[in-house]
């Protein structure tokens, strides 16, 4: 939801803002995320992405599953957030650069 409503102006044709968006949602992207923002994170943050991680282990066919394990740790860590602390989740995210 944060990607698409970033992506959404300027206007643009919809397979192109569908294309931007799930080149920024993709396995490899929010892996990179991550890294990018892993320094800012509470001893409570790194917890719940360790938590995240271990709870990714089914086998992939396109990605490396370290990837995988890091795009899932993120997506708990940001769902953990949505629901505790929106105002550190606005804060984390806006520290990502999104390039449309």
């Amino acid at each position: 939801m944060y990607v698409r409503t970033r992506l959404l102006l300027p206007p643009k044709r919809s397979q192109t803002y569908h294309e931007q968006v799930v080149a920024q949602v993709r396995a490899e992207s929010q892996a990179a995320a991550l890294r990018a923002i892993a320094p800012l994170l509470t001893d409570e943050e790194l917890a719940i992405l360790r938590r995240g991680r271990n709870a990714a282990t089914r086998k992939l066919k396109r990605t490396d599953p370290e990837i995988y394990q890091q795009a899932t740790s993120l997506e708990a860590l940001i769902g953990y957030l949505y629901l505790t602390n929106p105002e550190r989740l606005n804060h984390l995210l806006a520290q990502l650069e999104l390039s449309p």
